[in-house]
């Protein structure tokens, strides 16, 4: 036998040494890393996702628009009268503001199941945790956008014209950003915590009426230096405020800079100390 291959057979194919130090640390970086470079097949298993999940509806996702469109109807006209504000004002920013928050709110509780979700293909196939991140953040995006064509139809409709600035850009790249950040924190909570998803959503719950969703910011005066307290509140405004033409107080960017870099690390640091037991959770 050639002397080279004894050398290829003792090459170990799996490593298997335990994380010492800050091996956990680079190991969840590598893991990110490499799950960004696999984005094509991210979006392709998100994609997938979408069609598996709504095969053999009749309308598939646009279901989710339906009752979008229904919602802002009927909501819009309630609490324009109620809060005794013009329907063409208030329409648009109800509409964009619950498409928006139903964005984030999938993000959230679907991400509980961003791993467990997945397990089989976990246990079968080596490939990063964070592809299984990118996978549902872009799932969640895609069918986001199904219900965007409200969002359009409204402004059309009230022939109100939203604004485009530079900085509703960085807003949303930010925002898109953070998505990933949210799938893999609730990706992690989920597996080692199962009853984390039910746990989510009435958090959620409770932020929808706290967070100004279906009630314009400007309707509290005192005390809207405390609605900063809300982390979802800066990450909303800062994508709402330019596209209706308001302009975002520097307060509220600096706080959504901040909780996001926030929720990165908290997500980066939670998945470097649990990677290693994904596996084993779900």
């Amino acid at each position: 036998m050639p002397a080279h291959s004894s050398s290829m057979t003792t090459e170990p194919l799996l490593d298997l040494q335990p994380e010492t130090g800050l091996g956990h640390l680079r190991n969840a970086a590598r893991d990110i890393v490499e799950g960004l470079g696999l984005l094509r097949l991210a979006l392709t298993l998100g994609w997938l996702d979408i069609r598996l999940r709504y095969r053999g509806s009749l309308l598939g996702p646009f279901w989710l628009t339906i009752s979008t469109a229904v919602m802002v109807g009927s909501m819009g006209v309630l609490y324009a009268t109620l809060f005794h504000i013009n329907v063409r004002t208030y329409l648009p920013f109800l509409s964009f503001s619950l498409v928006l928050w139903g964005w984030l709110n999938m993000v959230i509780t679907d991400g509980c199941e961003a791993f467990s979700g997945v397990a089989g293909m976990i246990h079968a196939v080596r490939m990063p945790y964070m592809v299984h991140a990118l996978r549902l953040a872009i799932r969640s995006f895609l069918i986001f956008l199904h219900s965007v064509p409200v969002i359009i139809a409204v402004f059309l409709l009230l022939d109100v014209m939203p604004h485009f600035t530079w900085g509703a850009c960085f807003g949303w790249l930010l925002l898109l950003t953070d998505t990933v950040a949210f799938s893999l924190l609730f990706g992690v909570l989920g597996a080692r915590i199962r009853d984390m998803a039910p746990i989510a959503a009435s958090i959620m719950q409770i932020l929808f009426f706290v967070t100004p969703i279906i009630w314009r910011p400007e309707l509290i005066y005192l005390g809207r230096q405390y609605m900063l307290l809300d982390p979802f509140y800066p990450l909303i405004e800062i994508v709402r405020a330019p596209l209706m033409g308001d302009v975002v107080r520097d307060t509220v960017w600096l706080m959504a800079v901040f909780y996001s870099g926030l929720l990165w690390i908290i997500s980066f640091l939670l998945f470097a100390r649990m990677r290693s037991r994904l596996a084993y959770w779900v």
